[in-house]
Order: C-alpha cells, then sequence, then structure tokens
C-alpha cells in the first residue's frame, strides 16, 4: 500500500505552483518563498500511522495520520484546514477543505518518481520528487 511512499524526497521540478498558491489563497511575500525552496518529503508508516514531514530552510511542517480519519491541519501557509488522507488505485490522496473551499493533492509513484499533483478548481500544479539515496 502506502510503503511505496515510504523515504525522502527531494524536489526536482514544479511546475504551475504559484498559480496554485494564489488559487488556494496564498499571499505574495509567502509565494515568492514557497517557489524558492525545495523542500524535501520525509514519508514514514508506523502502526498504521503515517507521518508526513516537509522540510526547507523556510519552514518545517510535520503531520501524522490514519487513511479515511479527518484531522485538523496547520498547512505551511497557516490555513486551518479539515484533511483526510485515502489510499486509492495506488495514489495517496489528501483532501483538504477550509472556508468553504476545497484543494486536493494526489500523491503518485511514477517511473520511481514522487509525483505531487495539487488541485484547486481548474489550477493544477505538478511537483515531481527524486527519491535520495
Amino acid at each position: 500500500m502506502v510503503e511505496q511512499f515510504v523515504g525522502t524526497w527531494k524536489l526536482t521540478s514544479s511546475e504551475n505552483f504559484d498559480e496554485y498558491m494564489k488559487a488556494i489563497g496564498v499571499g505574495f511575500a509567502t509565494r515568492q518563498m514557497g517557489n524558492v525552496v525545495k523542500p524535501n518529503i520525509v514519508l514514514s508508516v508506523s502502526d498504521g500511522v503515517i507521518n508526513m514531514k516537509a522540510q526547507s530552510t523556510f519552514k518545517t511542517t510535520e503531520i501524522s495520520f490514519k487513511l479515511n480519519e479527518e484531522f485538523d491541519e496547520t498547512t505551511a501557509d497557516d490555513r486551518k484546514t479539515k484533511t483526510t488522507f485515502t489510499f486509492d488505485n495506488g495514489k495517496l490522496i489528501q483532501k483538504q477543505t477550509w472556508d468553504g473551499k476545497t484543494t486536493v493533492l494526489e500523491r503518485e509513484i511514477q517511473d520511481g518518481k514522487l509525483v505531487a499533483k495539487c488541485t484547486m478548481d481548474d489550477i493544477v500544479a505538478v511537483r515531481t520528487y527524486e527519491k535520495e539515496a
């Protein structure tokens, strides 16, 4: 299941992320940082609990969750969301809702890389990570 996602992943490419950040309501200064930093994603699983840490020189965030269980998340851009992760068809799907809005982040392994597709309304960003040895 989610074991294929376990490891440390380094951001190697990012497409349309500024537009995505605008769509979810991220302010100008935070978007500038978000466009520059290249975070590592560290994912681990223990006793059915998934831990996901995003580490960068700008900010480090960490969440722990179980699949199909809603939890309160404070995002890197300080949104307070109700978040649920599901695993469907090889994809780790994160759904965040706040202030009547919803965004979906789909993560999957393609050709040994972690590909994250971030969708808000009709805006889609794609961020690609390579696994560190």
